[in-house]
């Protein structure tokens, strides 16, 4: 097996011929990191507000 050392990339353009990414940059992966970051907010609101009632 003679493969070519290609690195790993984070995002792959779109017109980029790699199978070496971890994200593509397409709709769909705008959309899941969209609702991941908005859950994340929201995790971390509950906490700031759950830390306040639970203090007072």
């Amino acid at each position: 097996m003679n493969k070519e050392a290609e690195e790993t990339k984070f995002v792959k353009e779109p017109e980029e011929e790699t199978q070496q990414y971890i994200l593509q940059k397409n709709k769909k992966t705008k959309v899941g990191v969209t609702i991941l970051i908005a859950f994340l907010v929201l995790l971390i609101i509950g906490v700031i507000i759950s830390n306040v009632f639970f203090t007072n």
